[in-house]
């Protein structure tokens, strides 16, 4: 009875101390494993999972609109009273949701290009109305062209038109007329070569925006999606000093094995400079725990509460000399599209009058 006892113990002790050791071999290499094959699988190229995941994504992202609807336009043109709004909202687009286009590989730099395709799909689910829902606003192209065509003698005959096209200074459009584009009267008589479509976001759905270059991670998965060159540039060319910089990656996605500490940048081209997420919370999504990384209020502060913001700022009137949160001036950026620049412009002389 003492033998078996004993040898029962002796037995326990020296399977437990074999499991042991297994275990203290087994875990490290199991653990060698899983990365090795993450890091296969997170690279950018044909085959993996991360490849078909970043080609056409299904992940949804949506864009929100806020609109001022305009609630006494016959007084502010007549009379110059203050102008009063509405703020209707939000009206919900799906964003991108089309797969990148002319995917091109480079073995000797590692990189992998490509444009990504722009479209917009309007969520009724997600809005508080339809996309014929009327708003009244300011007419874009007739409060562009004075700031275009600062001539008296061109100025005349610009008046002329408006009056013969039965514009004004402000109009009703509809949400799709307004963001997408609409064809304008008074432009359409305009003896000019000029384009007749107007829109606060248009050319966009039939665009693409690149061409992105990036890293596919082969040979370093901590460089995977971060961009190496846009349109062909390292640089922005819209910001002095380090606002200019392209940083991070697109946010289609961000190398694996991040800690809560690191910071994740990703370059923007709609607001046209490079922003930043931090980490908020652990969650929990079907089963799995996550990390919650979101924009720090930081990132879009003043330069008066955040001094590393201070190279985005290039616009001192809207802005009170740079102590409004929120306020970009993207002009630069957008300067191909004439209305981005002339209407944030005409806002600036109404600002000051």
């Amino acid at each position: 009875m003492s033998c078996n006892r004993s040898c029962g113990l002796i037995t326990g002790a020296v399977i437990g101390a074999v499991l042991a050791v297994f275990g203290g071999i087994l875990v490290p290499v199991g653990d060698t494993l899983i990365k090795k094959t993450v890091k296969k699988e997170a690279a950018l190229e044909e085959g993996t999972i991360a490849f078909k995941n970043w080609v056409k994504t299904d992940t949804r992202v949506y864009r929100q609109f806020w609109i001022f609807d305009v609630q006494n336009p016959e007084e502010v043109a007549v009379n110059s009273s203050k102008i009063k709004v509405k703020q209707r909202g939000p009206y919900t687009y799906r964003v991108p949701y089309l797969a990148k286009e002319n995917i091109t590989q480079d073995s000797e730099t590692h990189t992998v290009s490509f444009v990504q395709p722009n479209g917009a799909i309007f969520e009724p689910s997600l809005s508080v109305g339809t996309e014929d829902d009327m708003f009244t606003v300011l007419n874009l192209a007739v409060v562009a062209a004075p700031q275009l065509y600062p001539n008296s003698f061109v100025q005349g005959i610009l008046n002329s038109l408006i009056k013969k096209s039965k514009s004004s200074m402000f109009q009703n459009r509809t949400l799709k007329e307004l963001l997408w584009g609409y064809t304008d009267p008074f432009l359409n008589l305009v003896p000019y070569p000029v384009a007749t479509t107007v829109g606060v976001f248009y050319p966009y759905n039939n665009t693409a925006d690149g061409v992105y270059k990036v890293f596919n991670g082969k040979d370093d998965i901590s460089k995977v999606g971060i961009i190496d060159t846009y349109k062909g540039k390292k640089h922005l060319s819209y910001w002095a000093s380090y606002c200019d910089m392209i940083n991070g990656t697109d946010a289609a996605l961000f190398p694996p094995f991040i800690e809560k500490t690191r910071v994740l940048q990703f370059f923007s081209p709609d607001i046209c400079r490079s922003i930043y997420a931090v980490f908020a919370a652990e969650m929990n999504l079907k089963g799995i725990p996550v990390y919650r990384f979101i924009l720090p209020s930081s990132a879009f502060a003043s330069p008066l509460q955040n001094p590393d913001n201070h190279c985005f700022c290039t616009e001192k009137i809207i802005s009170k000399n740079c102590t409004l949160y929120g306020v970009l001036d993207i002009g630069k950026c957008k300067e191909d599209n004439w209305i981005h620049f002339t209407v944030y412009k005409t806002a600036a002389d109404q600002y000051t009058g």
